[in-house]
């Protein structure tokens, strides 16, 4: 059973949602098992503690 694990800055319940739906669709058709053989595994991290390009991600969303 495949474990996807997603890293990234806080988004919506409706966004979770979706994600978890469009990433499991796509690795089901891509590996060519049932979708119930996924789990998705979303880590939100505050955007002070994702650094891009050497800034931190909430300096460059706050420009």
């Amino acid at each position: 059973m495949p474990v996807i694990t997603i890293e990234g800055s806080k988004i919506t319940k409706e966004q979770k949602k979706n994600i978890i739906n469009d990433v499991t669709e796509v690795l089901s058709k891509n590996y060519k098992i049932p979708t119930q053989s996924f789990t998705v595994i979303i880590h939100e991290n505050d955007s002070e503690n994702i650094g891009v390009s050497g800034k931190q991600l909430s300096e460059l969303i706050h420009k």
